[in-house]
């Protein structure tokens, strides 16, 4: 053993198998994974694309980076990997003079290196910095949210993001306890909103009670809503007719934005909703295969119960004239 850790030990592909099957990967193909992770649909990607495959992998994260670079070596130059957000995706299509892609895949989760690295801060079960950073390199941590954020602010993260009806009554506690020391660590704070929730509530809670707080704050620290509505908005420019696109969520924010994006862009129009006849003679771009999103299978689930919230959708690339490839 030479000491190094085994990405697929580490983290297990959410529906896989499906991403696959719908993406249908093609010999020759050019494909784009905004979310690499440790690189387990972007490796099933090119084993089933076969010969002269090539795929842009994105990850923000330099330890998952490296992982699944090890991953993918088998691949040689067919896996080209950059350190960018999945929103920045067309630096790395332009680098590599890719006009267009045949597929993209997108997983929204946070992965299992992230959850399972007390360091990360990420996970409310076990001690560690109050981080939660995707890239430890860049931007404010919850830290920084949680000790300099106004009351409203920290109320309105908590509410939006993380769905939490009583963000105001967390927030105030928050505020209460950094008044007498700074909330530096994931267990403070989990104990913080835990002691926030009324006593019946707390007993009568099928999750921690900390769970939509520290989403809430992790969406905002990563700016992940801004994010996806920039990759939403730009990437079926970047599609090639016929191509498809996957993106896997794991809350309800998320899946309604792809939702709304795909039905918006397989509508055509975006003139007003109170405009009675169109005048922007938009044209659809988009055609919606999966009518309601696919989840995990109950097998899947039982071997990896992290993947109970993950919804896919997939949609597919429309000629310029808004007629199938």
């Amino acid at each position: 053993m030479d000491g190094r850790l085994d990405p697929g030990s580490i983290h297990t592909t959410v529906l896989l198998h499906e991403v696959i099957e719908w993406l249908r990967p093609k010999p020759g193909g050019r494909y784009l994974d905004g979310t690499l992770g440790m690189g387990g649909h972007s490796h099933a990607l090119l084993e089933r694309a076969g010969q002269g495959a090539e795929l842009a992998g994105l990850d923000r994260d330099a330890q998952a980076l490296a992982l699944a670079g090890e991953r993918l070596a088998g691949m040689g130059d067919r896996a080209h990997l950059f350190r960018l957000p999945f929103s920045r995706f067309e630096e790395a299509l332009d680098a590599l003079g890719w006009e267009t892609v045949d597929g993209a895949v997108l997983d929204l989760g946070v992965s299992s290196l992230q959850l399972d690295e007390a360091e990360r801060g990420f996970s409310f079960l076990s001690d560690g910095p109050l981080d939660m950073r995707m890239d430890p390199d860049c931007g404010p941590s919850a830290a920084d949210l949680v000790n300099t954020l106004k009351h409203g602010d920290l109320a309105r993260i908590i509410r939006t993001w993380g769905e939490d009806p009583l963000a105001g009554k967390i927030a105030s506690a928050i505020l209460r306890a950094r008044d007498k020391e700074a909330i530096m660590r994931t267990l403070r704070l989990a104990e913080i909103v835990r002691l926030a929730y009324p006593p019946k509530m707390r007993h009568t809670a099928r999750n921690h009670p900390a769970t939509r707080t520290f989403q809430g704050l992790r969406i905002a620290v990563n700016r992940e809503a801004e994010e996806l509505e920039h990759y939403l908005q730009a990437i079926v420019g970047r599609l090639a007719p016929g191509a498809r696109l996957a993106i896997i969520s794991f809350h309800s924010l998320e899946d309604r934005a792809v939702k709304r994006a795909f039905l918006a862009d397989a509508k055509g129009c975006h003139c007003p909703p109170h405009q009675m006849h169109c005048t922007c003679n938009g044209v659809p771009s988009l055609k919606v295969l999966t009518r309601k999103p696919l989840i995990p299978s109950d097998d899947e689930m039982a071997r990896n119960p992290r993947s109970r919230s993950a919804k896919l959708r997939v949609a597919e690339r429309l000629g310029p004239d808004g007629e199938e490839a």
